[in-house]
């Protein structure tokens, strides 16, 4: 791996934080720690004796000294609806390339909508350079190159054995209530969560799915040009039922009660996957690309989603300082192509 002194991970002692540090210090490099909390960094840093820095995220003169000869940030520190604008407005005061592991359709959108600020500061800005949305992204644009007049793109990704993160849960209960999101002649358009289901095979026979605003309602239509898009995740049958009641329930999920009762159990929960879990699982996402009555359709089977995150964000670190980057908003995959995924061991893509 190539010197990473002049990358900061923020949000580093969070569980995905975490899990990028520790790879990139097995694999020799020395990225610079960072997050609001002295006492939560200091064990990790003593851990893997690697540089840090304290600042939080409210403080615009703190936040400029705290990236100071930094040339790119990997910013791990969710949920990013509330901490990515802030991160965003340091990177491009400082001219520093904004790298995070967003998964959250308003998150592409804002930094989408920066584009030119970006350019004008010859700084990238690439939200989802983790599991959100590495492998979806690269995959919608393999679909895209193969049918470039496609005007319909499918989405859909199934965990098998995968557990989800403190910081993963917390922000779902965020979202608890809100409508379903995905893309119909090009612009962002709510749907009934429960209402879009399909059964899809994975590669197992058909699964249930059951659509969800995923973050390639946002970027693949930046990548791609498809001006229909719909997402969908593999859940049991019953919650694929279920999943309408909760779109009938909306505001009663989104009160301040039912979200405290929420975050509580996810507070109360693990901060995630174990090593050993991670090791046992990986994740197959499926895509179907169409235009009239041509359809083209494929399977990415990938690492686990918190493994891939760690390993894609220190990659396309890596890359950035190494000079492939663009000024401007930049997608995954349109930075590095279609086959970008398929580097990491574990990927593989079949034509269906």
């Amino acid at each position: 791996m190539a010197d990473l002194s002049k990358c900061l991970i923020y949000g580093a002692y969070g569980y995905t934080g975490d899990l990028i540090a520790r790879r990139a210090a097995e694999q020799g490099a020395r990225p610079i720690l960072a997050g609001r909390s002295a006492t939560k960094l200091a064990p990790l840093v003593e851990e893997l004796g690697l540089p840090q820095r304290v600042f939080g995220l409210d403080d615009p003169k703190a936040l400029d000294a705290g990236l100071e000869g930094v040339d790119v940030v990997i910013h791990a520190a969710g949920p990013f609806s509330r901490t990515s604008k802030p991160m965003v407005d340091a990177c491009l005061r400082t001219g520093t390339h904004y790298l995070d592991i967003t998964g959250e359709i308003d998150v592409f959108e804002a930094c989408a909508a920066r584009d030119a600020e970006a350019q004008a500061a010859g700084v990238m800005v690439m939200p989802g350079v983790g599991f959100d949305v590495v492998p979806s992204d690269c995959l919608a644009n393999y679909l895209g190159d193969r049918l470039p007049e496609a005007t319909h793109l499918v989405l859909a990704f199934a965990s098998m054995g995968g557990k989800t993160s403190h910081g993963t849960a917390t922000t779902m209960v965020e979202s608890l209530g809100r409508p379903n999101l995905v893309r119909r002649d090009g612009r962002i358009t709510e749907v009934r969560l429960g209402k879009l289901r399909r059964d899809i095979d994975f590669g197992r026979g058909p699964q249930p799915t059951v659509s969800i605003p995923w973050g390639d309602v946002s970027t693949a239509y930046s990548s791609t040009g498809i001006p229909n898009i719909e997402v969908y995740t593999a859940v049991p049958r019953a919650a694929q039922v279920g999943a309408r009641v909760v779109g009938f329930l909306g505001g009663l999920l989104a009160s301040g009660p039912i979200q405290r009762i929420a975050q509580g159990r996810v507070d109360a929960g693990p901060a995630g996957p174990t090593d050993a879990q991670r090791a046992r699982a990986h994740s197959v996402f499926f895509g179907e690309a169409r235009a009239g009555a041509r359809t083209v359709r494929a399977r990415l089977r990938v690492p686990e989603g918190y493994t891939l995150t760690a390993m894609a964000s220190l990659v396309i670190a890596e890359r950035v300082l190494d000079g492939a980057w663009a000024a401007g908003y930049r997608t995954p995959a349109m930075m590095y192509g279609a086959d970008f995924v398929l580097e990491f061991d574990g990927a593989e893509r079949t034509d269906l």
